[in-house]
C-alpha cells in the first residue's frame, strides 16, 4: 500500500528559498524513487496589510505591502509532515507564513489499481 502523501506549498522571500529547500532535503524521505530535492518554484507576488499587534518582517502597519516571492511546492509523506511544517516555521522569516497542506493521491498508485 502506498504512503499517504501531501502537497505542501509555501510562499517565501527569494533569499530564503534555497535555505528552505536545502533544510527540507536534509530530513525528509523522497517521494519519487531515485530523486531527491524535488520542488516546483514559481515567481509570485505576496500582498498583505499588517494590522495592530503584528510584527511584520516586511511592511508597515495599516499599509498595503506587495513583495516578490517564490512559491515552493513539493510532495511529502505523511510521517514527514510534522517535521516539514516545523522546518518551514524555523526557516521562514514571516511571523505568519502562507502555507498550504493538501492531501494528494500518488499518481502511480492509481495506475497500480488497474494492473
Amino acid at each position: 500500500m502506498a504512503d499517504n502523501i501531501f502537497k505542501v506549498a509555501v510562499s517565501i522571500p527569494s533569499d530564503f528559498s534555497d535555505i528552505l529547500m536545502d533544510a527540507l532535503d536534509e530530513v525528509v524521505d523522497p517521494v519519487y524513487p531515485g530523486y531527491r530535492r524535488c520542488f516546483t518554484i514559481s515567481d509570485v507576488i505576496g500582498t498583505w496589510v499588517p494590522v495592530e499587534g503584528s510584527k511584520p518582517y516586511i511592511g508597515e502597519q495599516d499599509t498595503i505591502t506587495r513583495v516578490p516571492e517564490k512559491r515552493i511546492e513539493f510532495a511529502v509523506k505523511e510521517y514527514d509532515l510534522w517535521t516539514v511544517l516545523h522546518i518551514i516555521e524555523r526557516v521562514h522569516p514571516y511571523e505568519e507564513p502562507a502555507v498550504d497542506v493538501i492531501p494528494m493521491v500518488a499518481w502511480r498508485s492509481v495506475l497500480e489499481k488497474k494492473d
